[in-house]
């Protein structure tokens, strides 16, 4: 499989070098040089397959025999005992669950892919690498999952202080081993920028092997393709189109959603749904992207100003204005807005939802309202509502279920490091 940088064509990469380069070294982000079909014939029957098989049969076809279907069985074994089941709430409408991974959010499923695909290639390398990865909620509890104690890897997590949720942040700074957690006094976007900065610096590359578990790392993108397809073929036997709403901050879900698109699924159309942090909303109504400064929101995780994948939900499209706009439709919310949705549910269906998980549902709910079309309507859940207990339970004003995994960890005292956003400190700590 080769990836090319979507800012120069001529910068090549295989996957191995990809996945532990992260970005090549012109800043841009790593695509694939064309992207592999899915068999019709996989297509024709996915609704007899499991997570497992679906997931080997994709990886498979974009690896391109890269590495063998064997050793693809033994990453996936590896990689997933838990899998992304399609919940009714209406007749018309599902939610994809997403959170029953070990940090309880859809991040494990690219984290544990990740760290089982890099183990493979360590372990024919004997290479010793430092992955750094910026979090605005749940991707660091996902990847300080993924990654702990593996041989041959240590970890280093910035977030946002204040800006997680309490069992976000006891997720990321309570392992200890080789996960080390910076709290930055700053936003999102400023982890965001030093760990960029990081990956051009001479100094910093030329002492460590750096890598990133973002989603601005290819690697992170094809695995949660593999739930997109699932989730066809859970619902397949329905025979309607499958519009997907899925919750939008650094657009990585949704360019794997597209990547898995790209690949054959059949998909009507993908709501891009977005908090107050609506760049991406905003460009498909009038072609003109302008990020700005990040805006807090109650749905934390998704409060990106800038999101870094935005370059790759275009290029699948060749930049084209027109071709994104009629795949993706894009839709925006406020808090208040997004806190009735979580009590409309619950009221409506006994279900309760995340503040993300709520923004999918708006989403999807707006997308619906403008089309008359019969289809079959998935929002996807990326994290399990305890994630943020204080803040569900003030707006369902009902108390709810903790899972015991997550429970245990506030008791936990978390230990972090504080940082301010400056890159010189960030550095010099690593080079400490």
């Amino acid at each position: 499989m080769i990836f090319q940088s979507t800012k120069t064509a001529s910068l090549k990469a295989n996957l191995e070098d990809a996945i532990f380069n992260s970005l090549p070294a012109d800043n841009g982000l790593y695509m694939p040089e064309y992207i592999r079909q899915i068999s019709p014939d996989f297509l024709e029957n996915i609704e007899n397959k499991t997570f497992k098989e679906i997931a080997v049969e994709v990886a498979d076809t974009l690896f391109e025999g890269e590495i063998t279907r064997s050793k693809i069985e033994n990453i996936i074994e590896q990689a997933y005992d838990f899998e992304a089941p399609a919940v009714g709430i209406t007749s018309e409408d599902y939610v994809l669950e997403l959170f029953h991974g070990p940090s309880m959010a859809f991040k494990d499923f690219g984290a544990r892919f990740m760290a089982a695909l890099m183990s493979y290639f360590l372990l024919r390398s004997s290479r010793e690498i430092k992955i750094l990865v910026a979090t605005s909620g749940d991707t660091g509890g996902a990847v300080a999952q993924g990654f702990y104690k593996v041989p041959g890897i240590s970890v280093t997590i910035l977030y946002p202080s204040g800006k997680v949720s309490d069992i976000q942040e006891k997720q990321l700074t309570t392992l200890g081993h080789n996960v080390t957690a910076l709290e930055v006094d700053g936003t999102f976007d400023d982890c965001q920028r030093l760990v960029k900065e990081a990956f051009l610096d001479q100094e910093l590359n030329a002492k460590f092997n750096l890598a990133s578990a973002n989603s601005i790392n290819i690697a992170r993108l094809i695995p949660q393709s593999f739930y997109f397809f699932s989730a066809y073929a859970q619902l397949k036997k329905l025979g309607k189109p499958i519009v997907f709403s899925v919750p939008s901050g650094n657009f990585g879900n949704i360019s794997a959603g597209l990547l898995a698109y790209k690949m054959g699924l059949p998909v009507e159309q993908f709501v891009a749904s977005t908090n107050l942090n609506n760049a991406v909303p905003r460009y498909l109504e009038s072609g003109t992207y302008d990020p700005r400064p990040s805006i807090e929101t109650v749905s934390n995780a998704m409060d990106v100003g800038s999101p870094s994948n935005f370059v790759r939900f275009t290029r699948f499209f060749g930049d084209d204005w027109n071709s994104v706009t009629e795949k993706i439709s894009g839709f925006f919310f406020d808090n208040f807005q997004t806190q009735e949705a979580m009590r409309e549910i619950y009221k409506n269906h006994g279900y309760v939802m995340c503040p993300h998980t709520a923004v999918a549902y708006l989403g999807l709910k707006a997308y619906r309202e403008k089309n008359t079309s019969d289809f079959t309507g998935v929002f996807l859940s990326t994290a399990h509502p305890a994630k943020f207990s204080e803040l569900v339970e003030q707006t369902l004003e009902e108390s709810i279920e903790i899972p015991e995994r997550l429970k245990s960890l506030l008791e936990i005292e978390k230990v972090s490091i504080k940082m301010k956003p400056d890159f010189s400190a960030f550095k010099n700590f690593l080079l400490s």
